[in-house]
């Protein structure tokens, strides 16, 4: 990316990271936050976001429709049901084709009475480089969910199927890499960096309540095992995000993490 657009980015990033009013234990809404859109090798462009639940202490569940939805194309563009509190960063993407010009989407969310609705566009002050940091040449950690399976990096991610059943944990595995290096200018370089990648595994869809037995699993010899239940049967979406030294949101540079996903389905 051109030094100004980064610039213009980083302000306008910097912006949707501030609340646009005060945080509360719960009660209070969620936005959602355009990060930026990337282009595709076929030429067609994706559309990050992610979202900012005020509530501090409390996880809540939009079911896709009226009160979720993304549109025109929706209601159901892939975003998550399920919101954890905080600052969540790229969580998916919305792929547009390549003509889609000066047209714009729009992510719609009500929540404890209130509206917020977000547009997401091809605006050049939000072209972002989530594949690669131009300055030390980063790089997403290599996800797979299979010692020699299909591998992905960055934010599109990986999505895999899995069944399961109420009565026995379901094994989750991921095998990931990484080149070890830090977005950030050699100056700025913490001195305890900690572990090159970390894990983070959360409930993204679902109608019921997702126990992980540890959701940050540490990687041991390139890969990271942990166990979910589930409170009762359908279907899920488990979400997981592969942080390298970079940390949430790539330390504001959008870049390098890589995002999966496992769709469950859950019987009795």
């Amino acid at each position: 990316m051109k030094p100004l657009l980064l610039f213009a980015f980083g302000v306008l990033a910097g912006a949707q990271s501030l609340p646009l009013e005060p945080s509360h234990e719960s009660g209070t809404n969620i936005t959602g936050a355009f990060e930026g859109w990337y282009k595709n090798p076929d030429g067609s462009f994706n559309l990050l976001l992610g979202y900012f639940n005020r509530n501090t202490r409390q996880d809540l569940d939009i079911p896709i429709g009226p009160n979720n939805r993304i549109e025109p194309g929706g209601p159901d563009r892939g975003q998550p049901a399920h919101f954890l509190a905080g600052r969540q960063w790229g969580m998916f993407v919305v792929k547009v084709p390549a003509d889609f010009g000066s047209n714009k989407v729009t992510w719609t969310l009500t929540v404890n009475g209130k509206t917020t609705t977000i547009p997401a566009s091809l605006h050049p002050d939000y072209e972002i480089s989530p594949l690669k940091e131009e300055a030390v040449g980063n790089t997403p950690p290599v996800l797979r969910f299979e010692p020699q399976g299909p591998s992905a990096q960055g934010p599109q991610g990986l999505i895999v199927e899995r069944t399961a059943t109420l009565a026995n944990p379901l094994t989750l595995s991921a095998w990931v890499t990484d080149d070890g290096k830090f977005t950030s200018s050699s100056s700025n370089r913490p001195k305890n960096l900690g572990p090159p990648i970390r894990l983070r595994w959360t409930k993204y869809r679902g109608p019921g309540t997702v126990t992980f037995a540890k959701d940050r699993p540490p990687v041991e010899n390139g890969s990271a095992t942990t166990t979910a239940r589930f409170s009762e049967p359908g279907d899920y979406v488990l979400h997981l995000v592969v942080n390298d030294y970079s940390g949430d949101g790539g330390g504001g540079f959008q870049c390098c993490w890589t995002n999966g996903e496992v769709k469950v389905s859950v019987k009795p």
